[in-house]
């Protein structure tokens, strides 16, 4: 075994038997590098990425290869889950050499650490000829190499705030520009198959938020129209499991259909808040399933036994990519016997099947029942046959060897996750769902937070890693979110004190945006800041939003400054090129339009909560107490003659108190 035996880390353990001689990034490795003058190689994956296990087997595996990786090379294996900086500063730099980022990231690094030559995956053979000629270069031409190592360092000393001339705006939110957004994202909407018009297709939730906020300020039936066609292609197409529930990362192709089948906790994290918010709009039962579904796989596949919630499951399983996922026509008929004609046709499964060697991958372009009534099936008792016959997929897929498991947790994945239930809890109203969300919280309070710091990882009973921006910005966020569906008010004040600390830590006062770094974590070539949106939302995003609802929920200014702040400064890209920032946009919706302070006292609170949740109303906050509070939006409020009231402010100002939800929501639509 080489030194990655010693790591927690599932992907870094993946590679503890290869015959390179591994080296986890720190100090051992790159001091090694710098007294034996050699170049140093930084791979970096992670444990569900499929190219990453194909290279690891044609490559990492194979002695001869090894043997030169060994010779000539300091290597270092890096979980980018685990190191998301160390991923960011090279990732940035490979895409300054002018390659298309991905995983597995091959980066070469000068002794000092400067990066000169980077790539994805490869081949063996072009494996070994970029090792021998880099090699070469190293000894012969080691001049050239050093000159290119410190231009990209220069280009990446560059912040972002100076290469996008990012400077402050005039600090005014107004709803036409927000019409300006949505003409410009709209030009690349798939208006056919739903999301934007690419493959392979990945689900954006930050899109489909900001297409939420978007349509309740506007009313505009294109927006509601688009994001109802994305989240029924995405519950319906291959991306969804049909038979365990949750989402894969994404499709490799434009219709949603076959996935690459790495389940992440980000997604499907992400995916309930959303799909939470456009059930409270629009009552789909599809998306009702879709949450319930995949809060159970969470249930059952994902969560640890502190309550906290594991980050991955493998896209392979024996080495073969889906495996556990597809189904051959003899297999199905031998498990779904005389229900297989109807359920064959549904799925339109056949002999040749639509994925690899003969083999289905279920995948729908309409409901069941709306596919059962154009196949001309008998649907009378459809809804009963169709979950009798997913049960018997699920018990014959428990034989299954299962896909590899990353049972590492990590606290910004959890946050979102966090978030995600209390979305779910407030639109369904399932008490079983609050509990998750409260557990996972305790988890991090319990096991995350260390001496007032949090940290990043967490495996075997030990918290790993310094704590990065995402760590407390998606915390802060999920705290928030567990106030309001709790009223307990530990966890407003725990995010205070973790937005307090970040402020102290993170923030740079001088282009008012935050590093991804600790200024107490290990120091890299270059402290980044992370501010466009992507499949996660970016963590500079996050928190302006966490900012500007502390600033409210606790009357602190200094908070909502820093927030308008931020958001003034990415102006420019919102109207220029708003796909890269939508979750800044729908923070911009947030501005454009006030926010309605919702306060509930009495003894009824959490239920008159409960019941005002329900609705689709984006732009609030709510905030109660089932006795009295210090809190400001809570000082002076009471109940009304023994009824819970409902007080409906906007920027402290509150109109008559309420006994009623309608009413309340009536005053909610006088505004």
């Amino acid at each position: 075994m080489n030194c990655l035996s010693q790591q927690t880390s599932p992907y870094l353990l993946q590679h503890a038997h290869n015959p390179v001689d591994w080296f986890p990034w720190g100090e051992e490795a790159l001091s090694k590098a710098k007294t034996e003058n050699k170049p140093i190689l930084v791979s970096i994956g992670y444990s569900a990425c499929h190219w990453c296990h194909v290279m690891e087997r044609e490559c990492f595996e194979k002695e001869p290869i090894a043997a030169v990786m060994n010779e000539h090379f300091v290597c270092i294996k890096v979980d980018r889950e685990e190191r998301p900086d160390v991923d960011a500063v090279y990732m940035d730099a490979v895409q300054a050499m002018g390659v298309r980022g991905g995983w597995p990231l091959n980066v070469f690094l000068l002794p000092d650490s400067r990066p000169f030559y980077g790539v994805t995956y490869l081949p063996a053979q072009n494996w070994v000829q970029l090792l021998k000629s880099i090699d070469n270069a190293f000894k012969k031409h080691y001049d050239e190499l050093a000159g290119s190592a410190e231009g990209f360092v220069q280009n990446m000393l560059v912040s972002d705030t100076e290469k996008y001339g990012l400077v402050t705006g005039s600090g005014d939110y107004a709803s036409s520009e927000l019409d300006i957004m949505f003409e410009q994202l709209q030009r690349n909407f798939d208006t056919e198959k739903g999301g934007m018009d690419r493959a392979p297709k990945f689900p954006m939730p930050s899109i489909y938020k900001f297409l939420l906020r978007y349509f309740d300020i506007s009313q505009n039936p294109q927006a509601l129209a688009q994001l109802e066609l994305s989240l029924d292609r995405i519950a319906l197409g291959g991306i969804y499991d049909h038979v365990g529930g949750g989402w894969a990362r994404y499709s490799v192709d434009d219709e949603w259909f076959i996935p690459h089948f790495e389940k992440m906790l980000y997604d499907n994290a992400q995916l309930l808040s959303i799909y939470a918010e456009a059930y409270s709009l629009t009552r789909n039962p599809l998306y009702e399933d879709r949450l319930l579904s995949t809060i159970q796989w969470l249930q059952d596949e994902m969560r640890n036994e502190q309550g906290g919630f594991y980050s991955a499951l493998d896209a392979d399983s024996e080495g073969v990519e889906g495996k556990f996922y597809i189904w051959t026509k003899a297999e199905l008929q031998q498990i779904l016997g005389e229900d297989f004609e109807w359920f064959a046709k549904l799925y339109n499964v056949s002999e040749h099947g639509n994925w690899e060697d003969g083999h289905n991958h279920l995948h729908l372009t309409n409901t069941v029942r709306q596919t059962a009534s154009a196949l001309k099936l008998d649907v009378a008792d459809l809804e009963t046959k169709y979950s009798a016959a997913l049960k018997k997929l699920v018990e014959k897929r428990e034989e299954r060897i299962r896909p590899g498991l990353d049972d590492k947790t990590l606290t910004s994945w959890n946050g979102l996750l966090i978030k995600g239930l209390a979305d779910s809890y407030r639109a369904l109203g399932n008490e079983y769902i609050r509990e998750m969300a409260v557990s996972a919280g305790v988890f991090i309070r319990e096991n995350m937070i260390v001496a007032g710091k949090l940290m990043h990882s967490y495996k075997n009973g030990q918290a790993t890693v310094t704590g990065f921006l995402e760590d407390y910005a998606a915390v802060i966020e999920a705290y928030l979110a567990l106030y309001q569906i709790t009223f307990d008010e530990q966890w407003i004040t725990l995010a205070k004190k973790l937005a307090d600390y970040t402020i102290h830590n993170f923030y740079d006062q001088k282009e008012g945006f935050f590093y991804f770094t600790d200024i107490y974590g290990e120091t890299l070539i270059t402290r980044k800041k992370e501010l466009f949106d992507n499949v996660i939302p970016s963590s500079n995003s996050i928190m302006a939003h966490n900012l500007y609802l502390l600033g409210m929920m606790l009357d602190e200014d200094e908070y909502a400054r820093i927030s308008d702040a931020m958001l003034s400064k990415m102006s420019k890209v919102l109207l220029a090129d708003v796909q890269w920032v939508t979750n800044w946009a729908a923070l911009y919706c947030m501005r454009a339009s006030p926010t309605a302070e919702i306060i509930i006292v009495g003894a009824e609170a959490d239920d008159m909560r409960k019941d005002f949740d329900r609705f689709f109303v984006p732009n609030k906050l709510v905030m109660g107490t089932t006795s009295r509070s210090d809190l400001p939006l809570l000082k002076s409020r009471t109940d009304i003659n023994g009824k819970t009231a409902i007080y409906v402010c906007y920027d402290k100002t509150c109109q008559l108190p309420v006994t009623q939800v309608e009413y309340a929501l009536d005053q909610l639509a006088g505004v």
